[in-house]
């Protein structure tokens, strides 16, 4: 089996977590490849890595994709993933941990049951954009399994994003911003800003208002074959848009479409684990002290 191994940062308890699961790999005789950048990093802290490799890219032959961190890391990791189907897990070691869900106390016991194929996979749903004018910083990452989200950039005041859905005007959000989220992202900055929770299987996006001024500006659920067109306007020039954690500076001028993105992501489940569980574990959905 071919595995790749991608981290952001290598902190104590990161540190930990990566060396218990590189024993596991070699005990299991995996081949494994670690993210150049953190390969290298690796290398100046001296560790011993003589029997691990390094990409830059991965390509059909890998396997797995490990991702050491937290939900970040692994938004992250799909920018190497892509289209190409690679099943991705992750290890939280970071706080909340909702799409990293193997513990650091968990990680010999799942990884294994990984390594022996006792896993279900969950596709997820990405949402893609384009530009006009085109955004080269955009061409080869594109796409965001989170959300797409446009906002203010140099400026106290809020900004004017005109809404089109399948070329219907919906309305101009009058507000710091504006998310459209994935059933994935949903329980992200979507939930945050008073979105609606859509478990993952959902064919739908979300669009949440970031603290709109306007009071019957709510989040609007819609089919994830809708065509989203945003147009933003505002004292400032420019504005910010986000995938994920990646940030580009756009012109006021710049049409902005997003759609479904035409591949998804595999994320890697224990047969004993469910959205339902995680909502409840790590939300504590409709916990109740009274109760």
């Amino acid at each position: 089996m071919k595995v790749a191994v991608y981290s952001l940062y290598y902190p104590d308890k990161s540190s930990e977590s990566f060396d218990e699961l590189i024993d596991v790999l070699e005990q299991n005789s995996v081949d494994i490849y670690i993210e150049a950048k953190f390969y290298n990093q690796l290398i100046s802290e001296e560790k011993k890595i003589n029997k691990l490799q390094s990409f830059t890219e991965l390509n059909e032959s890998f396997d797995l994709l490990i991702s050491v961190g937290g939900d970040g890391t692994i938004l992250r990791a799909i920018t190497y993933v892509r289209n190409l189907s690679i099943p991705i897990v992750g290890i939280n070691t970071g706080r909340l941990g909702f799409l990293a869900t193997i513990q650091i106390d968990e990680i010999k016991t799942a990884i294994e049951h990984i390594l022996n194929g006792n896993y279900k996979t969950s596709e997820r749903t990405l949402l893609s954009v384009e530009t006009n004018p085109e955004n080269e910083s955009l061409k080869e990452t594109n796409f965001a399994l989170n959300e797409i989200a446009v906002s203010r950039k140099n400026t106290t005041s809020m900004i004017t994003v005109d809404t089109h859905l399948n070329d219907d005007y919906l309305t101009s959000y009058w507000a710091d911003g504006l998310i459209v989220s994935t059933p994935t992202g949903s329980t992200g900055y979507s939930l945050s800003c008073g979105g609606p929770v859509i478990t993952p299987d959902a064919t739908s996006f979300v669009l949440t208002p970031i603290a709109p001024h306007n009071l019957n500006a709510r989040p609007l659920v819609i089919p994830d074959d809708t065509t989203i067109k945003l147009k933003v306007d505002g004292r400032e020039d420019q504005h910010l848009m986000s995938l994920d954690s990646r940030i580009v500076t756009l012109s006021n001028a710049t049409l902005i479409t997003i759609k479904k993105a035409n591949f998804k992501i595999k994320m890697v489940e224990l047969l004993d684990e469910s959205f339902i569980d995680t909502l409840r574990q790590k939300m504590l959905w409709g916990e109740d002290k009274r109760n």
